[in-house]
């Protein structure tokens, strides 16, 4: 649930997260497809009154559908509103644990993420050890956030900064450094972790990255396929979004095999992020390609062997 200048605009939005999603759920080896479904919240008028109606709305949708889609939490949306969504169709996951769900995906995307900073660091600097290590972080939502303790509690030294600057005291009563969030990406640091939207890295911006490493939690992190060329000439290493980020949707995964959802199975799981970005880069290293080219090779494969 976002805001649009329009209709075509939200429609464009939902075909480029399909298509993340579908490459996200194969190389995460999950037995799922990449449908996504966006509500368009119209920018030239106050968001609708009544959010309730939106989501029922919505619901009636993903159940006309009969399973072929289904509905999870995401940008704009929480566990609560999937409550709502599943009064009317029984083709919902992440409902809170109460009702047998696996609850907020946030903690088990940054989980994912920090397993992604792990392997680019290791990588690059030859070692999984954060500490030390300076992350520079934009975006402390729900994942970003969460992300930002995460690699503090690791030993690393994080700054980073929102457009929310409310979220500054939580950031420095844990121990991290507040920055303006356009200051995030040229920001001496060993990594940047883009935890905001999408497009953050264009053929404008690459060329002020000040880290080595890059590894977030935002969806669509290049403007276009072609930035992963640029990011490579310059010696950055690039985790591939749809890899790192992809411990929501793995969580969510687990809800689906059989015996139900064990948080400690998806914890597992999540945390096999790591490897698999470790042979993503042993593979694109071997056929002289950039880590999205590995990535989305995996992905086909995966795909082909599906079908």
């Amino acid at each position: 649930m976002w805001t649009y200048d329009d209709t075509r605009a939200g429609l464009r939005d939902a075909l480029r997260l399909s298509r993340a999603m579908t490459f996200k759920s194969a190389v995460a080896g999950n037995p799922l497809g990449g449908g996504k479904g966006v509500i368009v919240l119209p920018a030239d008028r106050p968001p609708p009154t009544r959010r309730k109606d939106v989501l029922l709305d919505f619901a009636d949708t993903v159940d006309a559908l009969g399973g072929r889609y289904i509905a999870a939490e995401d940008v704009g949306t929480s566990s609560r509103d999937m409550e709502v969504v599943a009064s009317v169709t029984p083709h919902v996951r992440g409902r809170s644990r109460r009702h047998g769900g696996s609850g907020d995906p946030s903690p088990y995307t940054a989980l994912g993420v920090q397993a992604a900073v792990v392997a680019g660091c290791e990588r690059v600097f030859g070692t999984t050890s954060l500490r030390g290590r300076t992350v520079s972080l934009t975006g402390l939502g729900h994942v970003g956030m969460r992300l930002a303790k995460g690699l503090l509690r690791a030993g690393a030294k994080v700054v980073a900064g929102d457009i929310d600057k409310s979220k500054r005291a939580a950031l420095e009563s844990a121990g991290g450094r507040w920055i303006a969030p356009d200051r995030a990406l040229r920001a001496p640091a060993d990594v940047f972790a883009p935890c905001a939207l999408g497009g953050v890295l264009s053929p404008e911006t690459v060329g002020d990255l000040q880290a080595p490493v890059v590894a977030g939690a935002a969806n669509n992190q290049l403007a276009d396929d072609a930035v992963a060329d640029l990011l490579s000439a310059r010696g950055v290493l690039w985790a591939p979004d749809f890899v790192a980020n992809a411990g929501g949707i793995i969580n969510i995964a687990v809800e689906l095999e059989p015996g139900g959802y064990d948080p400690g199975r998806a914890r597992e799981r999540v945390r096999g992020i790591g490897d698999t970005l470790r042979g993503i880069f042993d593979d694109a290293d071997a056929i002289g390609a950039t880590p999205l080219t590995a990535a989305m090779e995996l992905a086909r494969r995966r795909i082909a062997a599906a079908s």
